[in-house]
């Protein structure tokens, strides 16, 4: 393993995340029961809250079923989704022919196709864990208008723990990649310049009766490893009868449980700069390492 690969161990490798999802485009709705679960009550905190935004963005949104349902609840809004998976765009482009308020871009959430202060309110369902969110809230910094929302969801560092430790009884290597804390996500809004930032935490579980609909469901949604200091090259026949030996011990009442931890946040704009010039975070690589590994601790 390199320093530079070392020092990043944990953190998601977009280039391989990206592949798993491109992937995972033509099953991804039959597998997204946690994204849906999600999605569905950012919409609800947003019914709560009794906007009319003109300018909507979608940050990472897969096959587009929040763009969807964005451009119905705000019909005279424009809905621009945004999604670095080309064959997500695509998905989204297809489900969205019929509305003419609906605007898919390829894009990348951590540097947005967008102008400064030209948006009235971004919904970011469950993207964060695949980037960096120090990046994605500066450009969120940068985009939103004064007053306009940023409201996101995303998962913390118990998402998965049962998988985790299971592995951990059988290597040392990285098989669940880092998420960061509730506080840290906190932290790094009021750093990025985003005001008033609130985060809050909503706890699942998810049984399955086998192991192989797990594997299938993660799979065919993406959510698969891709840290960097994950295993190279196949994992054999022995080492994964151990996992699933250790992860079937976990069995309550006859199911596999399996944990996420939901992250809801909000913040809003404060217009155009962050606190640094256009929206940069001054936060040290090393303390975001710091906060992911902290997470990633609690959760094994």
């Amino acid at each position: 393993m390199t320093e530079e690969t070392s020092a990043r161990t944990g953190l998601p490798e977009r280039r391989a995340a990206m592949r798993r999802f491109a992937r995972a485009a033509a099953t991804f709705d039959g597998c997204d029961a946690v994204h849906a679960e999600a999605r569905n009550r950012l919409l609800e905190r947003l019914g709560l809250l009794g906007l009319n935004p003109r300018r909507v963005l979608d940050l990472g949104s897969a096959t587009g079923k929040a763009t969807a349902q964005l451009a119905a609840r705000y019909p005279d809004a424009r809905i621009v989704s945004v999604d670095l998976c080309g064959p997500m765009a695509e998905r989204t482009r297809r489900r969205c022919r019929g509305l003419p308020s609906a605007m898919p871009v390829v894009g990348d959430a951590q540097r947005l196709p967008l102008g400064t202060d030209s948006m009235d309110l971004v919904f970011a369902n469950l993207v964060l864990p695949w980037c960096d969110p120090r990046a994605v809230f500066a450009e969120l910094a940068r985009v939103l208008r004064e007053g306009g929302l940023a409201l996101f969801s995303s998962v913390g560092p118990d998402t998965l723990s049962e998988v985790r430790r299971a592995w951990a009884q059988v290597d040392r290597f990285v098989h669940v990649h880092g998420f960061v804390d509730m506080h840290d996500l906190g932290d790094l809004m009021a750093r990025a310049g985003l005001a008033e930032p609130v985060v809050d935490v909503d706890r699942l579980r998810v049984t399955y009766r086998a192991l192989p609909r797990l594997v299938s469901d993660l799979r065919g949604c993406g959510a698969t490893n891709v840290a960097f200091g994950r295993p190279a090259g196949l994992t054999g026949r022995a080492r994964w009868q151990a996992f699933a030996d250790r992860l079937e011990a976990q069995r309550v009442d006859g199911v596999l449980p399996v944990s996420v931890e939901l992250i809801f946040g909000q913040a809003w704009g404060a217009g155009g700069e962050g606190p640094a010039g256009r929206g940069a975070v001054t936060i040290t690589a090393e303390e975001f390492a710091r906060g992911l590994r902290r997470g990633g601790r609690r959760a094994s």
